[in-house]
C-alpha cells in the first residue's frame, strides 16, 4: 500500500508515492509553467502523474493527496495560488480525477501546501509531539500552518495560517495579493532577489538572479545581498511575532526553497525576532529549519489522501478535511 501526492508551487510540479511510515518510494518533477494557460499548467500535472503510474508500486496505490500554492477553497476542489495567474478557481480535484491513470471512484484530497508541510512536519518532522506550532514555507511564495492543541487547524477553506500575507509595512510594496506590505513581499526567493537587484547586485555572468544566488553573494559577504536576506528576515520575524502574540506557540518550523540559505536567512530572522517578540509570553519561542527539507509538502499531502481514506498511519497527523 502507498499513497500518492501532488505537491503543486510557483517553481515545480512534484509528485509522489509515500510508503505508511511517510518515506518516499518514488518522486517525479516538472517545472511549473507559471505564466502559462490553464491547459499547460495541467499538462505538466499530467506529465507528473504519467511518470508516476511508470512505478511498480502505482497498482498499489490507496489514495491521493494534492498540495497546492494558496488560496485554495478545498471544499470546492479549485486552486487559485497568487503566483500561478493562469488558474483562477482552477477545478483542480476533478481535474486530477480525471486522468486516465487515476483509479476510477478515488478521489484526491485538496490542501494548501503551507498545511500540507505543516502535517508533514508533525508527523515525522521537526514539529512532531509538540502541542502548538506555527510552520512555514519560504519559497517563490510565503505560507504557513498551524498546529493547536495538537492537531492541525487548517480552518473552514483550508487556507488558515497564511501568514505569508499577513501585512509587516502599511505602505509596503504592492503584493500580488492585491494588499500591501505583506511579509511575502519582502521574504520570498522572488522578493529577495528583486531587491537585491535593486540595489545594484548582480549575478556572476551566466546564473539567472535567484535568492540561491543572491545567498551564494551573501556568503561571500556581499553588503548588498546581505541586506535583502536581513530584510526577509525582519519580515518574517514581524510575522511571526504577531502569531505568536495571537495564538501562543511553542515551536516555528521554517521550510521550503528559501530557508535552504541556513544561517544567511535564519540569523537575522533571530536577531530581528527580539524586536518584535517583546511581551514574555512572546519570548524565547525556538525557531527552527524544517526536519522534512524540500520533501515536506508531498509527505504532508500524503497524510491529508490518507487521513480522509481513514488509514491510521499516516492518521497520526491528523489532518481535517472540509465536507461540503
Amino acid at each position: 500500500m502507498v499513497y500518492g501526492a501532488l505537491d503543486i508551487g510557483g517553481t515545480k510540479i512534484a509528485g509522489a508515492l509515500v510508503d505508511a511510515d511517510g518515506r518516499l518510494v518514488a518522486r517525479a518533477q516538472r517545472a511549473t509553467p507559471a505564466r502559462d494557460s490553464a491547459n499547460v499548467l495541467m499538462g505538466a500535472v499530467s506529465a507528473v502523474l504519467d511518470d508516476l503510474s511508470r512505478h511498480a508500486q502505482w497498482p498499489a496505490l490507496s489514495c491521493l493527496g494534492i498540495a497546492s500554492a494558496g488560496p485554495v477553497d478545498t471544499v470546492a476542489g479549485t486552486v487559485s495560488p497568487v503566483n500561478i495567474p493562469g488558474w483562477r478557481g482552477y477545478p483542480l480535484v476533478e481535474k486530477v480525477r480525471s486522468h486516465p491513470r487515476v483509479p476510477v471512484g478515488m478521489r484526491p484530497v485538496l490542501v494548501g501546501d503551507a498545511v500540507a508541510m505543516t502535517a508533514a512536519e508533525h508527523w515525522t518532522g521537526a514539529a512532531r509531539g509538540v502541542d502548538n506550532a506555527l510552520c512555514m514555507v519560504v519559497s517563490t511564495g510565503v505560507g504557513g500552518g498551524l498546529i493547536l492543541n495538537g492537531s492541525l487547524h487548517a480552518g473552514i477553506s483550508g487556507n488558515a495560517g497564511h501568514i505569508g500575507h499577513i501585512s509587516v509595512d502599511m505602505n509596503g510594496p504592492l503584493c500580488p495579493c492585491g494588499a500591501r506590505g505583506c511579509v511575502e513581499g519582502f521574504a520570498s526567493g522572488t522578493a529577495i532577489a528583486a531587491h537585491a537587484l535593486a540595489s545594484g547586485w548582480t549575478p556572476p555572468p551566466g546564473e539567472a538572479p535567484t535568492a540561491a544566488a543572491v545567498e551564494a553573494a551573501a556568503r561571500g559577504g556581499d553588503e548588498r545581498a546581505l541586506a535583502a536576506y536581513d530584510r526577509a528576515g525582519r519580515a518574517l520575524a514581524a510575522g511571526i511575532a504577531a502569531t505568536i502574540a495571537l495564538v501562543e506557540l511553542d515551536v516555528v518550523v521554517i521550510g521550503g526553497g528559501v530557508a535552504q540559505a541556513g544561517e544567511t536567512l535564519f540569523g537575522p530572522l533571530r536577531r530581528r525576532i527580539d524586536e518584535y517578540a517583546v511581551l514574555d509570553f512572546t519570548r524565547n519561542v525556538p525557531i527552527v529549519p524544517a526536519g522534512l527539507a524540500l520533501d515536506a509538502g508531498l509527505i504532508g499531502a500524503a497524510a491529508a489522501g490518507a487521513a480522509e481514506a481513514g488509514l491510521s498511519r499516516a492518521g497520526r497527523a491528523r489532518v481535517p478535511v472540509p465536507r461540503p
